[in-house]
């Protein structure tokens, strides 16, 4: 992430999924008036709904914001696959054992997604 510190990272709540998929999507930052425009069109939110989903998105390290006048613009601090990542990493932390944590998540993949895992580990070898 581009801040300093990272947050503990949390499964996100519908309503941040949806923020955050707004601002992975954007070439640039985006307002809280521009975020509320795009979502207006599929959900019926208020501006100050908007506004505090950002806020709190902001507080746990999950956006980046910069001042424009008197409105914040605000973009992802990081690719939704690092947020993926982190999730991840967190959750075997929080699993007990790590070892079953895993063999059931394999259990659970497709045969591409363990073609893909099994890409990655071949390519960490090769690195180290």
């Amino acid at each position: 992430m581009a801040s300093e510190e990272k947050a503990q990272p949390r499964p996100l709540g519908d309503l941040e999924r949806l923020v955050m998929e707004q601002l992975w999507a954007a070439s640039g930052a985006l307002t809280v008036r521009e975020v509320h425009e795009q979502l207006s069109g599929t959900r019926e939110l208020a501006y100050t709904t908007v506004m505090t989903v950002l806020d709190r998105l902001a507080k746990k390290k999950l956006t980046d914001r910069e001042r424009d006048g008197k409105a914040w613009r605000y973009s992802a601090a990081a690719p939704r696959e690092e947020l993926a990542a982190d999730l991840m990493r967190d959750a075997l932390d929080r699993a007990g054992d790590r070892r079953e944590a895993l063999v059931r998540f394999v259990g659970q993949v497709s045969d591409e997604e363990a073609a893909l895992l099994r890409d990655a580990l071949s390519r960490l070898d090769e690195q180290g």
